[in-house]
């Protein structure tokens, strides 16, 4: 019976006893984890060329739809799975199927999106997490491995597959968001929702809360993508081209 008790307070809807707070020791120990693990794939690119990863690629794409569905029956399960914020529609989750379809694919034009999407999304995340549910609660884990992933996959595909971004991924990532937007907040509009923030500021502390009143922070977070996007091409380009 402990062990059930354990089981649901770890699986649970309610946070009690999990609350997670912003640069905790939980906090560090996954930013710990993603530079490690950031760090060896530098470090260690020239041997994984070497080596056959394909079982590895499929496998941790595998593991993100597990993490995934397992996210989706965890929020139905609790009576948390509402249409105004579990539609999968948030640009970290958008991020998180790139990263699945790059893993099975490992198709340039995926690499291309997902490169900017998870560089300056999913970074952002882990830096200032809108999280609730502290170590080990099943959405810590799900929460801090996903977003992970998806840097680590672009990390890999980059250095170890020698896939570099072009000027032309950065025309096609800004198209790709500025398409996609519209119809977030379409949606947004129809569900009463906050999809990519774009209906307002998180209401836990976030980079967000620099850039201004809304509506107007849409339009300083389209400059900040763009020339952020230049900035980490510039930085990650193709020199010998």
């Amino acid at each position: 019976m402990q062990l059930w008790g354990e089981f649901m307070k770890w699986s649970g809807g309610t946070n009690l006893g999990y609350g997670f707070e912003m640069f905790s020791s939980s906090h560090f120990a996954m930013l710990s984890i993603f530079f490690a693990v950031s760090f060896a794939i530098f470090k260690y690119q020239e041997t994984l060329k070497r080596l056959s990863l394909r079982k590895l690629e499929i496998g941790l794409a595998i593991s993100l739809i597990i993490w995934e569905a397992g996210y989706h029956s965890w929020l139905y399960m609790n009576g948390l799975w509402k249409l105004r914020h579990s539609i999968p529609a948030e640009l970290c989750n958008i991020s998180l199927f790139l990263t699945i379809m790059l893993l099975l694919t490992g198709r340039k034009l995926l690499f291309e999106l997902l490169f900017f999407t998870a560089i300056l999304g999913a970074s952002q995340a882990l830096a200032t997490p809108v999280l609730y549910y502290d170590f080990p609660h099943f959405r810590f884990f799900h929460f801090f491995w996903t977003h992970m992933l998806m840097i680590w996959a672009v990390l890999y595909y980059m250095w170890v597959k020698g896939i570099r971004p072009t000027w032309s991924s950065v025309k096609k990532a800004v198209i790709f968001l500025n398409l996609l937007v519209p119809f977030v907040m379409l949606l947004n509009e129809l569900v009463g929702g906050n999809y990519m923030f774009l209906s307002h500021k998180p209401k836990t502390a976030s980079l967000l809360d620099f850039l201004g009143p809304h509506p107007w922070y849409i339009l300083t977070l389209e400059t900040i993508f763009i020339s952020s996007s230049l900035l980490i091409w510039w930085i990650f380009r193709d020199r010998k081209t």
